[in-house]
Order: structure tokens, then C-alpha cells, then sequence
């Protein structure tokens, strides 16, 4: 499942690089939890948890749908 997960990431990579920031995947748990660190202008950003969850876990639970959630760490 990480490596599904990393290609969803890389889905939205370029999005979050033309603003300056980048994402990372940290960790997949087994049930389902995915881990991001979010870097770059991300990193801080007041929007950045909107970002998390409006785009980066929408695009990643569309395409891994055993994914449960992603959170920042």
C-alpha cells in the first residue's frame, strides 16, 4: 500500500511545488493512517491543514482507498 500511496503523493507533488512547498510521505500504518510531512512554504502555512485535508487526503483516498486518513506530522 506505501508504494500506492507514494504514487498518489507524486500526483499532487507539483501542485504544492509551484506555491514553494512539498510534501513527504513519513509512514503508512496498517490501519490505514497515512503520515505526511508537509516542508517548504507548506510548512507553517495557515491554509496548510486545508490543504492536507481538501487535497492531499481527497486525491490519496480516491486512489488508495484503504487509506483512512493522513495526518502532518
Amino acid at each position: 500500500m506505501k508504494e500506492q500511496v507514494q504514487k498518489a503523493i507524486d500526483t499532487v507533488r507539483p501542485g504544492l511545488q509551484a506555491d514553494g512547498g512539498d510534501v513527504e510521505l513519513v509512514d503508512v500504518t496498517a490501519d490505514g493512517v497515512v503520515k505526511v510531512k508537509l516542508t517548504g512554504a507548506c510548512q507553517g502555512c495557515p491554509m496548510s491543514q486545508m490543504t492536507l485535508k481538501m487535497g492531499i487526503e481527497k486525491i490519496i483516498k480516491k486512489q488508495v482507498p484503504a487509506v483512512k486518513e493522513v495526518i502532518s506530522v
